[in-house]
């Protein structure tokens, strides 16, 4: 499998489908990689249209090297840079970001400028350090955080997630919903009403605070946060088809 090294000496690996651009980009969210089901179902779109694809593993997830509780937002942004600007420099980009890979996508927005001509968010999960971990803390939580520098919470999709508090320092350092997000391209939110991860509410935060006068906001009434059933795969491989101007 192909690696970029990053800066830390980490071996990121990223898998790459050669095609038209603008090039589809995912970026997974917290704990997951490149093979999950919405990864896999761009992956045949992109071959059965012939479109660029790339697709990675942060540091400390799926494939790639490093320790999952040393990363921070900061620093699997520089991640998913790190691989962009190896695969695809200078190519224009639709970023594709799935709960924690929203936020990591709409910060990429900042630094790729007008490179990335849309934005597809699964779930996103802006803040989420801030608004969902840190506020929903137990006064114990918070001494076991400040004490050993980790906590561990339950997830219906597998074991106990660690939430560091090297995270969350840095998690404040790229907040976004407390300002205007200065993107104009096109957005597509995608979002379940029986998500217990992350909040509906939120999207509609994002919605507002996105400077773009081209976002639409789709709610799936019975969907969860992974969106991930065969019918959330064809909306979401919809969506992007809508906006490269596929059949779809």
């Amino acid at each position: 499998m192909p690696h970029v090294t990053s800066a830390e000496g980490v071996d990121l690996a990223y898998e790459f489908q050669p095609g038209i651009g603008p090039a589809l980009v995912f970026c997974p969210g917290y704990g997951s990689d490149m093979t999950g089901s919405k990864a896999l179902a761009l992956l045949d779109f992109a071959k059965a249209t012939g479109r660029a694809m790339l697709r990675f593993d942060y540091a400390g997830h799926g494939a790639s090297g490093g320790t999952f509780t040393e990363g921070t937002i900061g620093s699997w942004r520089d991640d998913a840079r790190s691989i962009i600007e190896h695969v695809l420099p200078g190519q224009d980009l639709l970023l594709i970001g799935s709960s924690m890979g929203g936020w990591i996508s709409l910060l990429l927005t900042r630094e790729l400028g007008e490179r990335v001509k849309s934005l597809v968010l699964i779930a996103p999960a802006p803040d989420f350090t801030e608004r969902l971990v840190r506020q929903g803390l137990s006064d114990e939580q918070k001494t076991i955080l400040s004490r050993e520098g980790v906590i561990y919470q339950p997830s219906e999709y597998g074991p106990p997630q660690p939430f560091t508090l090297k995270l969350l320092e840095d998690g404040t350092n790229h907040l976004l919903l407390h300002a205007p997000i200065g993107y104009s391209g096109p957005v597509r939110i995608l979002h379940g009403l029986q998500d217990d991860a992350v909040p509906w509410k939120l999207s509609e935060v994002l919605l507002e605070k996105l400077e773009s006068q081209d976002v639409e906001l789709i709610f799936v009434k019975n969907g969860d946060h992974r969106l991930a059933r065969e019918r959330d795969l064809t909306l979401l491989t919809r969506t992007v088809a809508a906006l490269l101007g596929e059949d779809g």
